[in-house]
Protein backbone atom coordinates (compact mmCIF):
# COMPACT_ATOMS: atom_id res chain seq x y z
CA UNK A 1 0.00 0.00 0.00
CA UNK A 2 2.46 2.25 0.35
CA UNK A 3 4.67 2.16 -2.63
CA UNK A 4 1.06 2.82 -4.32
CA UNK A 5 1.41 5.92 -2.21
CA UNK A 6 4.52 6.79 -2.62
CA UNK A 7 4.29 6.31 -6.60
CA UNK A 8 1.12 8.16 -7.01
CA UNK A 9 2.82 11.68 -6.55
CA UNK A 10 5.30 10.71 -9.45
CA UNK A 11 2.46 9.80 -11.32
CA UNK A 12 0.15 12.79 -11.27
CA UNK A 13 3.71 14.82 -11.54
CA UNK A 14 4.63 12.81 -15.24
CA UNK A 15 0.86 13.83 -16.22
CA UNK A 16 1.23 17.45 -15.37
CA UNK A 17 4.28 17.61 -17.62
CA UNK A 18 2.54 16.14 -20.80
CA UNK A 19 0.82 18.96 -23.08
CA UNK A 20 -2.77 18.17 -23.73
CA UNK A 21 -3.47 17.74 -27.45
CA UNK A 22 -5.28 19.91 -28.73
CA UNK A 23 -8.39 19.11 -30.91
CA UNK A 24 -8.51 20.50 -34.66
CA UNK A 25 -4.61 21.07 -34.32
CA UNK A 26 -1.67 19.02 -35.53
CA UNK A 27 1.56 20.45 -35.47
CA UNK A 28 2.95 21.20 -38.87
CA UNK A 29 0.50 21.82 -40.33
CA UNK A 30 -2.39 24.59 -40.89
CA UNK A 31 -4.54 24.06 -44.14
CA UNK A 32 -4.02 27.08 -46.95
CA UNK A 33 -7.01 27.01 -49.66
CA UNK A 34 -5.55 30.14 -51.42
CA UNK A 35 -4.28 28.44 -54.24
CA UNK A 36 -6.54 25.93 -55.30
CA UNK A 37 -9.03 27.23 -57.51
CA UNK A 38 -7.01 24.73 -60.58
CA UNK A 39 -8.69 21.95 -58.79
CA UNK A 40 -12.21 23.14 -58.93
CA UNK A 41 -14.24 21.17 -61.87
CA UNK A 42 -11.86 18.06 -61.93
CA UNK A 43 -13.01 14.92 -60.90
CA UNK A 44 -12.72 13.85 -57.15
CA UNK A 45 -10.36 11.23 -57.05
CA UNK A 46 -7.97 10.23 -54.74
CA UNK A 47 -4.91 11.25 -56.49
CA UNK A 48 -6.70 14.61 -56.55
CA UNK A 49 -7.23 14.29 -53.07
CA UNK A 50 -3.68 13.59 -52.20
CA UNK A 51 -2.48 16.45 -54.44
CA UNK A 52 -4.98 19.25 -52.83
CA UNK A 53 -3.89 17.60 -49.36
CA UNK A 54 -0.68 18.49 -50.27
CA UNK A 55 -1.18 22.09 -52.19
CA UNK A 56 -2.99 23.09 -48.38
CA UNK A 57 -0.45 21.98 -46.20
CA UNK A 58 -3.37 20.21 -44.45
CA UNK A 59 -3.23 16.97 -42.21
CA UNK A 60 -6.61 15.54 -43.03
CA UNK A 61 -9.02 15.93 -46.02
CA UNK A 62 -12.64 15.78 -45.90
CA UNK A 63 -15.13 15.14 -48.79
CA UNK A 64 -18.11 16.24 -49.14
CA UNK A 65 -20.60 14.60 -51.38
CA UNK A 66 -23.69 16.19 -51.90
CA UNK A 67 -26.67 15.74 -49.61
CA UNK A 68 -24.31 14.93 -46.97
CA UNK A 69 -24.62 16.64 -43.44
CA UNK A 70 -20.80 17.81 -42.05
CA UNK A 71 -19.75 18.80 -38.85
CA UNK A 72 -19.49 22.12 -38.31
CA UNK A 73 -16.20 22.41 -35.60
CA UNK A 74 -13.68 23.86 -37.21
CA UNK A 75 -10.01 22.57 -37.72
CA UNK A 76 -7.12 24.48 -38.89
CA UNK A 77 -5.21 21.13 -39.92
CA UNK A 78 -8.20 19.99 -42.35
CA UNK A 79 -9.30 20.46 -45.99
CA UNK A 80 -13.06 20.26 -46.94
CA UNK A 81 -13.70 19.07 -51.05
CA UNK A 82 -17.13 19.66 -51.88
CA UNK A 83 -18.18 17.25 -55.38
CA UNK A 84 -21.47 17.15 -57.17
CA UNK A 85 -23.26 14.19 -58.49
CA UNK A 86 -20.94 13.74 -60.95
CA UNK A 87 -18.02 13.54 -59.01
CA UNK A 88 -16.28 17.10 -59.75
CA UNK A 89 -15.34 19.14 -57.68
CA UNK A 90 -16.84 22.12 -56.91
CA UNK A 91 -15.71 23.89 -53.61
CA UNK A 92 -12.38 23.50 -51.37
CA UNK A 93 -12.35 25.06 -48.02
CA UNK A 94 -10.07 24.86 -45.32
CA UNK A 95 -12.02 23.88 -41.52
Amino acid sequence: MRKVLLLTPMTLAACAAQQPPVHGVTLGHKCDAANTNQYVGQLGTADTGAAILRATKAAVLRWAPPNTMLTMDYREDRVTIWVDEAKKITKIRCG
